[in-house]
């Protein structure tokens, strides 16, 4: 691997009783002591803190909390992650309702607008984080090019940034204070079985021909099951919202009656919650297109079983995510939070990410972790010229093949709406409640 060490120390103002001397101070003097070139850990870091052991309990779903990024974070900073993968809905209630049985919670934007103004999460200081001028401009000013429009949904920027330390209101600017530190995101699309579709997929809509009945799903998690919803009424023509991530009343009565009357002529085989539900139901060949996660595609096929990331003429839905510390954490516990964060973004697990189909926050540090030809693949949509292998080390695609979708700019440039949360979302949740109860 093309690997390339970096200090990573957080702004942290520890001070050794003994030496007078910062935890920045002795992190910088053990990485420059430390011979970096082409070890791809952050030298220094074990040694200090298995003086001083840290664990940190990270709670989120399983599209990030993943064993290998805890090994990793232990074998290069000497930090215990206690990982937990929930569901979404189960996320967001217990940044709320058990604000001291975590102390990061990695989370969907659209789950920080829902749980950030309880208060239970600090904001995180930008003067901290090492990288902070190289992440995405998605996150910061919503645009992935200055000409870009700033999609339809709960944009990441609008609800990144407060005002101030203690601040629970969301920014309309860049501030010196983010929500959550941006780590993952993607553009979700329908998943299908190329094998089984016997047909080109172009369209949202698709998943509605009579031909797949009974062999189509879609996720059941409401803020982002319904997000999929209008993309499909859209594309079928069953209405035109004004803005899909923030429906009206009437906006929302449309789609839900349309899904249940959907439903109940016998469209949809299943709704799923988790990952791995997903998996089997497009492995087994019960669902032939529906609603999936890039990684779920990449699962299915290293089965050996041909499936497809389908882009579609009617663009992307996007997600992103972050780290968020918990309000209670102080004193070497937040230094090791925003160790641990600027680690995160430092390129290993960047890199680790982008080979699993989605996109790190950091994307410099992300390439000195990948090969070229990982690269080339993977963000600029070029045909592979090896084998490309998953995390695991297993052929996910073979050479010659070109990434679902194309390049980064082409996938990322086509996002029509973002996972959201709306004005009317308890009144959403209970319509999409009655769709599933249908």
């Amino acid at each position: 691997m093309n690997k390339k060490t970096t200090d990573t120390s957080a702004a942290g103002a520890a001070t050794d009783a003994k030496s007078g001397l910062s935890r920045r101070h002795v992190l910088k003097g053990a990485a420059a002591l430390g011979g970096l070139a082409g070890s791809g850990a952050v030298t220094g870091f074990p040694t200090i803190w298995a003086q001083n052991p840290i664990t940190l309990r990270q709670f989120g779903t399983g599209v990030s909390n993943l064993n290998a990024i805890a090994e990793k974070c232990k074998a290069d900073l000497g930090i215990t992650l206690q990982m937990t993968a929930l569901d979404s809905d189960a996320v967001s209630q217990r940044v709320v309702t058990q604000a001291n049985s975590f102390d990061i919670a990695d989370i969907e934007y659209w789950i920080c607008k829902k749980v950030f103004a309880a208060g239970t999460l600090q904001p995180m200081d930008v003067k901290k984080i090492k990288y902070y001028d190289d992440i995405v401009p998605i996150f910061t000013t919503g645009k992935l090019t200055p000409e870009s429009k700033i999609a339809q949904g709960t944009a990441p920027s609008t609800v990144g940034f407060v005002e101030g330390p203690e601040s629970k209101t969301f920014a309309k600017a860049p501030t010196q204070w983010m929500t959550l530190i941006p780590t993952i995101y993607n553009a979700d699309t329908l998943g299908i079985r190329p094998d089984l579709v016997g047909r080109p997929i172009k369209n949202w809509k698709d998943i509605l021909d009579p031909a797949f009945k009974g062999k189509t799903s879609i996720l059941n998690i409401p803020s982002i099951g319904i997000m999929d919803a209008a993309m499909i009424c859209e594309s079928a023509g069953v209405i035109k919202y004004g803005d899909k991530g923030n429906m009206t009343k009437a906006e929302i009565d449309t789609t839900i009656d349309f899904l249940i009357k959907t439903k109940k002529a016998g469209q949809f085989r299943a709704f799923w919650k988790t990952f791995d539900e997903s998996v089997n139901l497009m492995a087994s060949g019960e669902v032939v297109i529906q609603s999936m996660w890039s990684p779920a595609v990449a699962a299915v096929r290293s089965k050996g079983i041909p499936c497809v990331y389908q882009p579609l003429e009617e663009g992307y839905r996007a997600w992103g995510g972050g780290l968020g510390i918990a309000k209670h954490l102080k004193g070497a516990q937040l230094d090791a939070a925003y160790e641990y964060i600027n680690w995160y973004l430092s390129g290993w697990v960047g890199a680790y990410l982008n080979r699993q189909g989605y996109y790190s926050a950091v994307l410099s540090t992300a390439e000195k972790n990948m090969t070229p030809e990982e690269w080339g693949f993977w963000m600029l949509g070029q045909p592979a010229k090896t084998d490309i292998l998953s995390p695991e080390g297993k052929v996910m695609y073979t050479a010659g093949a070109v990434r679902d979708g194309g390049s980064f700019k082409e996938r990322m440039g086509a996002v029509a709406c973002w996972n959201s949360v709306m004005d009317e979302d308890r009144y959403m949740v209970r319509r999409w409640n009655e769709f599933i109860a249908a």
